[in-house]
């Protein structure tokens, strides 16, 4: 079996399933998520080497470059393979390198979604995800535009990431969603409530900054017990990171990304490690 076909699948809806262990484009991009990647070849061969590897939900957004990531994803890879789910996102706008700015306005959700078909060369975006709520925007007003563009033909599926529990219960009250991406890792489990509720109803759960490498995950506790288990079993903190994430929810559809091939077969090898329920209670 293809290394991220071992994790297991999970189905969006009812009519996309997926192997477990997906890939986010975000670094195939220039340093900064900012400006094509220093050697734009090997960001090819990144994704083409995903592929290959079994991968066949692929994570992006409009903000990663800006349009680069999606850009890259197209060059490398169309015409795409049979049963590859490319989802992308809306809603952050990136007028400079260090600003990531909500733009949750229905016009510019609409352009936004139009100018991503275009650049990912599809006539439908299978899972079009909200980014970020706009605090300045309804959420009402945001979530709706995007159940028309379902409703036209041009999104298959729904997401929204960086949501709380009742704003997942907000947009799920118009429009079906299918997932949430947010931020979760052995080290950050603030958004347990939202897990608790995709678990439940059957959404997918999509973790980002899986890997637990920013300062900000640099605490004690089950970060340390994590990491003197992978020392143990010989595997990297990032591999342990994702065995962790695909042990602790079904609904979980981890998507570590990388610029680098060799740390994309590390990463992709997790898939097949399994932790056992009291290796779990250990770690916390």
């Amino acid at each position: 079996m293809q290394s991220s076909g071992m994790a297991g699948t999970i189905t969006l809806g009812r009519d996309k399933t997926v192997n477990r262990l997906g890939f986010g484009a975000m670094r195939v991009t220039g340093e900064g998520i900012w400006g094509d990647p220093p050697d734009v070849a090997e960001a090819r061969r990144v994704l083409q080497r995903a592929v290959e590897l079994g991968v066949n939900f692929i994570d992006t957004a409009d903000s990663y470059g800006p349009e680069v990531s999606e850009r890259l994803i197209a060059e490398a890879l169309h015409p795409y393979p049979k049963g590859l789910l490319i989802a992308t996102k809306g809603g952050i706008v990136r007028p400079a390198r260090d600003r990531w700015d909500r733009d949750g306005r229905p016009g510019h959700l609409r352009a936004a979604c139009e100018a991503s078909l275009k650049r990912l060369r599809l006539d439908r975006i299978d899972l079009y995800q909200l980014h970020a709520i706009d605090p300045n925007v309804p959420l009402e007003d945001s979530i709706g535009e995007l159940a028309r563009l379902k409703d036209e033909g041009k999104i298959r599926h729904v997401g929204v990431s960086n949501v709380d529990v009742h704003e997942l219960a907000k947009a799920r009250a118009i429009v079906d969603i299918v997932s949430v991406q947010n931020r979760y890792n052995v080290s950050d489990r603030s958004s347990d409530p939202v897990l608790d509720a995709c678990e439940r109803d059957g959404l997918a759960f999509i973790p980002w900054s899986p890997l637990a490498q920013s300062p900000r995950d640099s605490g004690a506790g089950s970060r340390e017990a994590l990491a003197a288990w992978a020392e143990k079993r010989g595997l990297s903190f990032p591999q342990a990171a994702i065995v962790w994430l695909l042990a602790r929810s079904p609904a979980m559809l981890p998507i570590p990304g990388t610029s680098r091939r060799t740390h994309l077969d590390e990463n992709l090898a997790a898939a097949a490690v399994r932790l056992t329920p009291g290796e779990m209670r250990a770690i916390g």
